[in-house]
């Protein structure tokens, strides 16, 4: 049985790392500052060790790796918007974290690392959809954080010999993403407002286009990235390979909740990137990555938990 550090555990995605590898019979340590994660995300996971702790002091990086087997490294603050308007502390998270951890896995001869990248290093070139040969066109210091993590990742493997692999997310959505802060993921958005009865907003004309990865397929993904022989160094898309407009995506949630809405639109924020879809041939040729859940299914399973929230919280 192994050992596993989920960085950023108690989070959206780390949650749901970690009440996959418990329940596949591994030992599980997660590490998180609760900055945005919730101890609450971890409450129905049993065994879990927590150690919180903030990833950009160098001690607590040694502290967590220390005797791990496999690092997921999740830990981040995913916000575009939260960036451009905090750059410093984004960058403190996103790349002195990252650094403190690679150095913490070298120092303890980890097995794998496998790293949280993101799609929003691609920018807004215009090829759909997105493959991993395609240069890189950061809009926002997160999209520029989260590439330099990549780049450290591949530094890594070639100079030190550590074991590396990265992942890159489409806007993963599903249960336990928060909806209560602005830079949430835009489905959280939709759903918080239209299950309260409020108007949703969305910034630009709504034709915009996102490749929205129900969270199960991306667990799937770093799982099999994290054993799979013979990849070290590498980076892949792992996502649906799909694309909706956020107003074809909004129409699609009114007709699951049964609700009629009117749109409130607002000016375009800086660092939104037009269209995002990913070629995931990369995934699936190294890893024998396939989508598990579509879009819809995976709408109607997040409508579900949120209701199932709800009710819980009265």
């Amino acid at each position: 049985m192994s050992l596993y550090l989920v960085t950023g555990g108690a989070g959206f995605i780390g949650s749901h790392l970690s009440e996959e590898l418990v329940r596949r019979g591994e030992r599980v340590r997660v590490v998180d500052s609760l900055i945005t994660g919730k101890r609450a995300n971890l409450a129905h996971v049993p065994g879990v060790e927590f150690l919180e702790g903030d990833l950009s002091d160098v001690d607590v990086a040694h502290r967590a790796v220390a005797g791990v087997d496999y690092v997921l490294h999740q830990a981040a603050i995913p916000s575009v918007p939260r960036s451009v308007s905090d750059p410093i502390t984004s960058n403190r998270s996103n790349i002195d974290a990252t650094l403190n951890v690679l150095v913490a896995s070298r120092d303890a001869g980890v097995k794998r690392l496998v790293y949280a990248g993101s799609s929003s290093a691609y920018g807004d070139t215009p090829t759909l959809p997105k493959h991993e040969e395609m240069p890189t066109r950061p809009l926002s210091p997160y999209a520029l954080q989260k590439l330099v993590g990549e780049q450290y990742l591949a530094l890594f493997t070639k100079l030190y010999g550590l074991d590396t692999v990265t992942t890159r997310y489409f806007n993963v959505f599903g249960p336990r993403q928060d909806p209560s802060s602005p830079y949430s993921g835009v489905i959280s958005l939709f759903i918080s407002a239209l299950v309260d009865g409020r108007q949703p907003i969305i910034y630009g004309d709504g034709g915009q286009t996102r490749d929205f990865t129900y969270v199960a397929n991306v667990v799937d993904g770093v799982l099999r990235a994290c054993h799979a022989p013979g990849i070290a160094g590498e980076m892949m898309n792992v996502a649906t390979g799909g694309r909706i407009s956020l107003n074809e995506l909004l129409a699609t949630m009114c007709d699951l909740l049964e609700v009629q809405t009117e749109t409130i639109y607002r000016e375009l924020r800086a660092g939104d990137v037009r269209d995002s879809q990913a070629d995931i041939s990369r995934a699936k040729q190294l890893i024998g990555y396939v989508p598990l859940v579509d879009l819809r299914e995976g709408l109607e399973r997040t409508l579900a938990w949120y209701r199932g929230a709800e009710v819980a919280s009265r």
